[in-house]
This record gives C-alpha cells, sequence and structure tokens, in this order.
C-alpha cells in the first residue's frame, strides 16, 4: 500500500475499503463493494451472479441502502481488478448519494487508488 495514498485516506474509508476487500475475499467474488450512508451505517456486498440475474458489487451494496432505508450516501468502495468504476457503477451511486459522492477503487491487496465521484 503506497503511504501517501493511505495516509490521505479518512480512517472510515479506509474502513469501506477493508469491508470490502474481506467481502470479496470471503465470497470468493470478482468484486467486493462497501457504501456508507447518511447516518454513518455501511452496506457490503460481493457480486451477484445468478442466471436470472446480475448486479455488480456496488450496484448490490446500493441496493441493500435502499433497501434498508438510507436516502443518501457519503460514500462508496469496489475492491476490484478493474481499472476504472464502470459508469454503471457510479450512476448507482449519483443515484443515491449526487454526483458529488466520493467512489473509491482499491485493488485486490487493498491499495487505494485515485478517488472519482458519482457525478
Amino acid at each position: 500500500m503506497t503511504d501517501a495514498l493511505d495516509a490521505a485516506l479518512d480512517p472510515e474509508d479506509r474502513k469501506l475499503i477493508t469491508l470490502a476487500r474481506a467481502t470479496r475475499a470471503r465470497n470468493a467474488v470478482p468484486e467486493g463493494a462497501a457504501v456508507r450512508d447518511e447516518t454513518g451505517r455501511t452496506y457490503v456486498a460481493g457480486t451477484v451472479a445468478l442466471d436470472s440475474l446480475r448486479l455488480s458489487a456496488l450496484r448490490t451494496a446500493v441496493a441493500m441502502a435502499v433497501a434498508s432505508g438510507a436516502t443518501s450516501l457519503e460514500a462508496a468502495a469496489v475492491v476490484s481488478e478493474a481499472e476504472a468504476v464502470t459508469d454503471e457503477d457510479r450512476a448507482a451511486v449519483r443515484d443515491l448519494g449526487g454526483p458529488a459522492t466520493p467512489v473509491l477503487l482499491a485493488g485486490p491487496d487493498g491499495t487505494p487508488g485515485p478517488v472519482v465521484t458519482a457525478g
């Protein structure tokens, strides 16, 4: 983990990456994600890959937050081998949190990359 990027992360954002990474590893899925709502509650999910339903980890985490009554998001994180957060994932975060909501992307080892916004 690069010290400069890690040091710049808020501890609550670091927690999102840790939760997403643990979910990815525990469930042996391509992605893990975590979101934090306006009250500080976190929702964690992995990729859903059923014959009849396919959702990224981040869209699943956003759906869990909505289903639990969240009305906004403070931040989101994805742990994946992907180079970037997809437009569809950012749109889901934007729908609940707004365009300025930070979306963190980290590699499988938890190393954070640049933070983008949902916008």
